[in-house]
């Protein structure tokens, strides 16, 4: 591999980990088109009754992070912020609806969305990092027929890959 192209893939791997978790768009400075040049498009997006913008950034299915970007009603962000820790978790309550979950979360990873109908529940799961940066689930248990939220449960994340043997 010759300088010039390491030097090109090596700009390109940096150029990716920065625009991850929206590095170097300033609060205040930085604009919506700022942020899709920088993070890409969103996979989901709310706008308020007041102009504000809300635009979700999940970095999965296998990562660990979604971004909430906000926008304030002049377009400017007011702020970064990664959603998947437990004092955001912590906010799902029994009874919200799915447009409040998804507003506080962003999309779950689909992969892993399971219907029960002996119980007629809809369970969406989000991957995050407990406070000791251990994989974690959340899991989010709706009344299919409602769509309001049931309950919560949050889990170790289990592995089921075979360790080597050191043979």
């Amino acid at each position: 591999m010759s300088l010039k192209t390491l030097l090109l893939a090596s700009s390109l791997i940096v150029a990716a980990c920065a625009s991850y978790e929206g590095r170097g768009l300033k609060p205040g400075e930085a604009t919506l088109d700022d942020v899709r040049a920088t993070m890409g498009q969103p996979a989901m997006q709310w706008q308020d009754p007041d102009g504000s913008r809300h635009l979700a950034y999940p970095r999965g299915p296998a990562g660990f992070h979604t971004f909430m970007v906000r926008l304030g009603p002049n377009g400017k962000v007011q702020s970064i912020e990664n959603v998947l820790d437990e004092r955001h978790l912590a906010t799902i309550r029994a009874g919200m609806n799915k447009e409040e979950v998804l507003r506080i979360l962003g999309p779950s990873d689909a992969r892993v969305t399971v219907y029960f109908p002996a119980r007629d529940e809809l369970v969406w799961d989000w991957r995050f990092r407990g406070m000791s940066s251990e994989p974690m689930r959340m899991m989010v248990l709706f009344d299919a027929n409602s769509g309001k939220v049931r309950s919560t449960m949050v889990q170790r994340e289990q592995f089921t890959d075979v360790e080597p043997t050191g043979r």
